[in-house]
């Protein structure tokens, strides 16, 4: 059956192709639109320089895409790993913002020079910060997710306050290949083709980077060099990609897990696969959305590829090989593990009591201290809500982080948070007036409904980590693609929708605080019953068989606690995408490399990030507010980069 997937993918490509062709022009025609278009006739005139090129840019771009995203899985030994890994396409949505903000005489072929320039800059900062680690993987996936997050950070606070002016950035960000000459053709070939030389030279010792970085330096090869060249290479890959056609998710991750799924072991098999299977998926996508404009309306080229090729993805994900990823704390392990002494957690409660009350008292610029009747009417929601949401958020990034053995594993991750955020968008989208009674329900029924789908889609692989990992991503692109469609509808309330997604504590009501906060108690007082299962599950699955664990049932009950949280914050703030993969990794890098008392710890530091950023949000740029989300991120990325450096 396997055997079968690439040709019915590519037949059912040539098909669409040749019908679309032939609904814009007669087939005795195409030979002349081709080579020497009538100038007179316009359906020639449309196939020669919109219908044709789009197609050449289709396969470029797939092909590109499945190239680097193998790159990317096997330098960082991660399949989790895509262009978007090391930010490349945060920093090129940043780029192309600020010049359609304060550039906007260059025109389109400056606001694509921006996106480049952003792309390859942010991938350079990566690489820059990670140099001192020896282009250690870990180090580079940490690094480029905290990246990308500052940038698409910036960029989503940029639209909130510009939102009329930057609505053709959505339209962008999620992937178009509408063509009007042969200028991206001509720019994306040659220098595809100078890329595809030069993984060609470096095969080798590409080959070599599967392997133990200690067996890799056994064998004489320079690792860090060669981490660095091949990583470059793929981020300018990447980020060439992007400026031409925008960003198109998925391809990049579907592709070589694709490959895998077929049969391609070796590097040079899963390249050339990959590429094939890019060009081919990208194209069908693309073919089908023209057709579908005929009767319906044009989607991104971006959206409909990741609706069409997640539920594919979540059909062979069965069928895929896993194995263990290493844990991050593996260079740790020789290292002095600190004591959580009680003076210690009497210190860090005392510091989160102070961050309280200066989020309760402290006024705006014009008083620095506000009456005691609005703190008790606006303020306290606001800070209750900050508190749990970011407890919760820190301790599902722990379990899964845990659970998985995988340093990118984090809430958002599971696709629970997005699955919920859809339901609650949706609801908003089809029914009129006022839904905020329904938004509670509505997002319990997308989380439920996410978590089963992961549980039914993974327990036919024996509940592999990895591949409840995948299957999440899968579900959280789809989720995520119906966002960016409403996003891009024109509907006037997208401006509402945008703050709510980037984490907001605006309209939190005193009830809505409190039963966060009984729920946030609730749940984080189990955690600490599965600190057994969270000490032994990152050695692997065979270890903690050996040692009496019931892995099975042990990942079913941390998946449950973990998306019971994750929900929970989601449906009181909004989705967020920082403090749960954040705060895990603060308390690793404090020292605390034990199950319960790195989890005691990061639920510590998440709430005290939650309730700055809010308390910030609020004072900052008064009147006007930042969401706790974005400014979350602006506070923690350059921190935890600097602790990164230095752990």
């Amino acid at each position: 059956m396997k055997s079968l997937i690439l040709p019915l993918l590519l037949l059912a490509a040539m098909l669409l192709t040749v019908a679309n062709f032939h609904a814009q022009l007669a087939l005795p025609l195409w030979r002349s639109a081709l080579f020497t278009p009538d100038e007179h006739d316009v359906n020639q005139m449309l196939v020669h320089f919109s219908l044709l090129p789009r197609t050449l840019l289709a396969l470029l771009v797939g092909a590109g895409l499945g190239l680097a995203g193998t790159l990317f899985q096997q330098i960082l030994r991660n399949p989790l790993a895509e262009p978007s890994t090391l930010g490349v396409a945060a920093g090129a949505q940043l780029g192309m913002s600020l010049a359609i903000l304060y550039a906007a005489s260059w025109g389109e072929t400056g606001q694509q020079l921006a996106a480049l320039a952003g792309a390859i800059a942010v991938g350079g900062v990566v690489m820059l910060v990670a140099s001192g680690k020896r282009m250690s993987p870990v180090t580079l996936i940490l690094t480029g997710l905290m990246v990308g997050m500052y940038c698409g950070a910036l960029k989503n606070l940029l639209a909130l306050f510009n939102n009329d002016r930057l609505q053709s950035l959505f339209l962008w960000s999620s992937g178009m290949l509408n063509q009007n000459d042969w200028s991206q053709v001509n720019f994306l070939w040659p220098r595809l083709l100078i890329a595809l030389v030069l993984i060609v030279l470096m095969i080798r010792p590409l080959n070599l980077l599967g392997l133990d970085d200690g067996v890799v330096r056994n064998l004489g090869m320079r690792l860090a060099l060669v981490r660095f060249s091949g990583l470059m290479l793929a981020v300018v890959i990447s980020a060439m990609l992007v400026s031409a056609a925008g960003v198109i998710g998925f391809i990049g991750l579907f592709a070589p897990i694709m490959a895998k799924l077929l049969g391609a072991r070796r590097l040079a098999a899963r390249l050339l696969l990959s590429a094939l299977l890019g060009a081919v998926l990208l194209l069908l996508s693309d073919q089908a959305v023209i057709a579908l404009a005929r009767v319906w309306v044009e989607l991104p080229t971006g959206a409909l590829t990741a609706l069409a090729g997640a539920p594919l993805m979540l059909w062979l994900l069965s069928r895929l090989r896993h194995r263990q990823i290493a844990s991050s704390d593996n260079r740790h392990a020789l290292m002095a593990e600190r004591v959580l002494s009680p003076r210690l957690i009497g210190a860090i409660v005392l510091c989160l009591l102070l961050m309280v009350l200066l989020a309760l008292f402290a006024g705006d610029r014009q008083s620095l201290w506000i009456d005691t009747h609005a703190v008790l009417q606006f303020r306290w929601p606001r800070v209750l809500a900050a508190l749990a949401t970011g407890a919760m958020l820190a301790a599902a990034g722990t379990l899964v982080q845990r659970m998985t053995g995988n340093p990118m594993a984090s809430p958002e991750v599971l696709g629970v948070s997005t699955g919920a955020a859809c339901a609650i968008v949706l609801l908003m989208f089809f029914i009129p007036g006022d839904v905020s009674a329904l938004q509670f329900p509505a997002g319990c029924v997308g989380a439920a409904l996410t978590l089963l789908l992961i549980l039914l889609m993974a327990q036919r692989g024996g509940l592999s980590a990895t591949r409840m990992l995948l299957t999440g991503v899968a579900l959280s692109t789809v989720f995520g693609t119906f966002l960016t469609l409403f996003l891009v509808s024109g509907d006037p309330r997208t401006t509402e929708v945008l703050s709510w997604l980037s984490g907001s504590t605006y309209q939190v009501t005193a009830g809505q605080a409190s039963w966060t906060a009984a729920l946030a108690l609730l749940l984080l007082l189990l955690t600490p019953l599965l600190a057994r299962w969270l000490t032994i599950l990152p050695l692997g699955g065979v270890t903690a068989q050996s040692t009496g664990v019931p892995v099975n049932r042990a990942r079913i009950v941390i998946l449950l606690l973990a998306a019971a949280l994750i929900a929970a914050a989601t449906l009181c703030i909004g989705p967020l995408s920082f403090v749960g993969l954040m705060a895990p990794h603060l308390a690793r890098m404090a020292g605390f490399r034990r199950a319960l008392p790195r989890l005691l710890v990061a639920i510590l530091a998440g709430a005290g990030l939650m309730l700055l950023a809010d308390a910030l949000g609020r004072v900052l740029i008064f009147p006007y507010q930042i969401p706790a989300g974005l400014l979350s991120t602006f506070l923690g990325a350059p921190w935890f980069i600097w602790l990164l450096r230095r752990a």
